[in-house]
């Protein structure tokens, strides 16, 4: 099993975000910390954009190999992935678990949890995580994606609406049902990012402006594991950054 933590220099909202200033080191190397925590360090990739990330994971002891650079046109963290899969050389069934690199804070047992979900179920082309959601208010936030499972815990569906419809009333019931928080972390085996990536993208994901959607689209079945807590929010924005900060200034 691998983790590769795609990190995309030139973000719209935050440029220069992976190397973004957190109690005195680059945010990917925090990110590296957990996953690292989570597998060990052979087992921890990163796919850059920029040869400035490349000097940063060097400086802080990634070794060679361990940092790929990746074509700067991607235009996903699955494709970049992908192409650090394929200058590898990994096998097909090898399980690469996509760790984002604004996720300093994210929990390493999460990383494990997504990554052994995937291992143990041989009939998933990919693994997730959801959480329960405990406000009618965040089943209602376009900004909060949500997800349905069957009986199997595979995903139906995936949606910043709120899903399942409550027909009785405008106000989801959220003791009546376990609406489920989707979290952003996936597991692939390779040769379902090999097929992700040679797919257009699916009708559905272009509504919705979810990457996921496309495995759903063609058939690519989904195991979604359920944990007890979402993990805390990572960096999007400069808000964002200055919060990761604080938190983190009280952690050391």
């Amino acid at each position: 099993m691998k983790v590769v933590i795609p990190a995309r220099y030139a973000s719209t909202r935050l440029p220069g975000k992976p190397l973004a200033d957190i109690a005195g080191r680059p945010m990917i190397t925090h990110v590296w910390d957990r996953a690292v925590e989570a597998l060990g360090p052979d087992h921890v990739f990163v796919a850059a954009d920029d040869e400035r990330i490349l000097a940063a994971m060097q400086a802080y002891g990634a070794r060679e190999g361990q940092v790929v650079m990746t074509r700067a046109d991607h235009a996903s963290g699955t494709d970049r992935i992908a192409e650090v899969a394929s200058q590898l050389g990994w096998a097909d069934d090898e399980i690469v678990v996509n760790v984002q690199g604004d996720e300093p804070l994210l929990p390493p047992s999460l990383i494990a949890v997504v990554g052994e979900c995937l291992a143990v179920d041989s009939g998933a082309a990919m693994a997730t995580a959801s959480t329960r959601i405990h406000s009618s208010a965040d089943v209602l936030n376009p900004n909060i994606v949500k997800v349905v499972t069957d009986a199997q815990g595979f995903a139906h569906y995936f949606s910043r609406s709120a899903i399942p419809h409550y027909r009785d009333s405008d106000v989801p019931d959220v003791e009546a049902h376990a609406y489920q928080r989707h979290i952003g972390i996936y597991a692939y085996r390779v040769t379902t990012l090999k097929r992700l990536t040679e797919l257009p993208p699916a009708p559905t994901e272009a509504l919705e402006a979810l990457e996921q959607l496309r495995a759903l689209y063609n058939g690519l079945p989904i195991k979604v594991a359920e944990v007890a807590e979402a993990p805390p929010h990572g960096v999007d924005t400069p808000a964002d950054l200055e919060k990761v900060r604080r938190l983190m200034k009280a952690l050391v």
